[in-house]
Parts: structure tokens; C-alpha cells; sequence
């Protein structure tokens, strides 16, 4: 793409986006521009990806048509509100803060005719294995949404979904990295209880991760029935599966995703 494409945050999903779109090829460095307050992160934006970074946002309203919204939804209002004057008909805003319905976006640019495009993506898109997905107002068009996912799909995979859904996203995908580090963590733990020196133990863990991913994704089917395949009668699988399930690991997951899905709803209403 050749239009240039303006980014407010220069924080980590902010870096992430502008990461997997350079190298992915879908925009070059010269055509990116990051509003960062901070003079050392925009140093560092600069040194590493070769962009343009600027401290105010007031150019890149100006140079920019397509302007990705990376800030947190505490401050976004404020942003927004100070932007009105700077925000045209020409602009595609794509906002990735969680919760802030699309409506919040309208009311805070006084605007009903602008093209906003609300993102849930997550932070695996620093290596190009992000999860995203998109909706978008009433004043977007099909280009626009076509336009958007081919930018997320630069950092992963991308799905358009109703705005509905967009909080139980928050909770799966957009807070599920957390989720796998936490449990990679715990096995690893427990492969050193059980007496492996630490580096073996990350090895085994990560890859083990790793591969069972791929398995699932190769083989297709359901992962009940790839479960079934590890699982002998009376062996060592079932025993840990039956921990699990007595201490109730699936509904703890459900929980936990819940919780998150429950709170991004808390972020729209504040």
C-alpha cells in the first residue's frame, strides 16, 4: 500500500502492528508515522524500524488517511475530544482499545458520518501470530473493512464479526496470551519439582506447546479427539488428566475468560 498510515501510541501492541506490517511488506517505513509523547520511545521507534515518529498527533491528522488508535481506552476519550477539529471525512480510524463501544468513537468526535473500525487484536502479532477481530460503524464500507483486515492479517489472522461480540473476543483471544504464559509457567514449575533442570524443562514445555498446536491445526479435528490418542487405559496421561479434572481446570478456564469478557464490558460503560 502507498498511502501513508498514522499511528497514535507508541506502546507495545502499537509496536507490534507497525512491526508485522513492515515486515510483512504491506507498507514501508517511509509511508509510517507514530504520535508518541515519550522522547525515548519515539528514539527507540525511530532506531529500530526506521519510521517518522512525532509527539503530537496534529500531524498525522494531516498527512495520514488511515490513522490506527493505539492508546488505552482511559485516555481515549480525551484524545478523541481534542482531535475533532483535526478529524475529516477522508480519515479511517481503526481503534484496537478494549471495550469502548463503537458509539463511544462518535459521540467523543461529535461526528456521525466518521469511519471508525473497532480491532480486538492480541500481542502474538510481534511475530507476525496475532489474533484480531474487526467490526465497523455504519459510515464504513466493504473496501474499508477489506482494507483493514488485509493490514491485521499482515501480524496473523483476522475475523469480521459483530460488534456484539467483541467483549467475549476481548476475553479469549485478546487476554488468552496471558492465559498460555501462565500455564506454560506452570508446567515448566512442574517439570522442576519433578527433577528436571530448569533449561530442560523449558525445552520440553515450549515445544511440547508448539507441536501439539500443530498437530491440531494439521490434523483438523477435534481436540477431545486428539486428547483420546494420548490417553491410554490406566496409564500416566489419565492420572494427570483426572488432577485436572478434579480440580476443576476447564471451568476455572471458562472462569477465567469470563472475568475478562465481564470486564471489557465494565471498560465500554466507564
Amino acid at each position: 500500500m502507498t498511502e501513508r498510515i498514522g499511528c497514535i501510541g507508541g506502546g507495545q501492541m502499537g509496536e507490534a502492528l507497525i512491526k508485522g506490517i513492515i515486515q510483512s511488506g504491506l507498507y514501508q517505513s517511509s509511508n509510517i508515522t507514530i504520535a508518541e509523547p515519550d522522547e525515548g520511545r519515539r528514539g527507540y521507534l525511530e532506531k529500530t524500524y526506521a519510521i517518522k515518529t512525532v509527539e503530537s498527533s496534529t500531524e498525522l491528522w494531516q498527512e495520514c488517511a488511515i490513522i490506527i488508535l493505539a492508546v488505552t481506552p482511559q485516555i481515549m476519550g480525551a484524545l478523541l475530544r481534542e482531535s475533532r477539529q483535526h478529524i475529516q471525512a477522508h480519515h479511517l480510524l481503526i481503534t484496537i482499545a478494549a471495550g469502548l463501544p463503537l458509539s463511544f468513537y462518535s459521540e467523543c468526535t461529535g461526528s456521525e458520518t466518521c469511519r471508525i473500525i473497532r480491532v480486538m487484536p492480541n500481542t502474538p502479532a510481534l511475530v507476525l501470530q496475532g489474533a484480531s477481530a474487526i467490526c465497523g460503524n455504519r459510515n464504513v464500507s466493504k473496501s474499508d473493512l477489506e482494507k483493514t483486515v488485509v493490514i491485521f492479517n499482515a501480524v496473523g489472522k483476522t475475523v469480521v464479526v459483530d460488534e456484539t461480540y467483541l467483549d467475549a473476543v476481548t476475553g479469549l483471544s485478546g487476554s488468552g496470551p496471558a492465559y498460555v504464559f501462565t500455564f506454560v509457567e506452570a508446567l515448566i514449575d512442574a517439570g522442576i519439582k519433578c527433577g528436571l533442570p530448569r533449561t530442560v524443562a523449558e525445552s520440553l514445555t515450549i515445544q511440547t506447546i508448539l507441536g501439539s498446536i500443530k498437530l491440531l491445526q494439521e490434523d483438523g479435528g477435534h481436540p477431545a479427539a486428539l486428547r483420546s490418542k494420548v490417553t491410554s487405559p490406566g496409564g500416566t496421561t489419565i492420572a494427570g488428566l483426572h488432577v485436572l479434572e478434579k480440580a476443576g481446570f476447564s471451568g476455572i478456564i471458562m472462569d477465567a475468560v469470563e472475568a475478562a469478557t465481564d470486564r471489557s464490558r465494565i471498560l465500554g460503560k466507564i
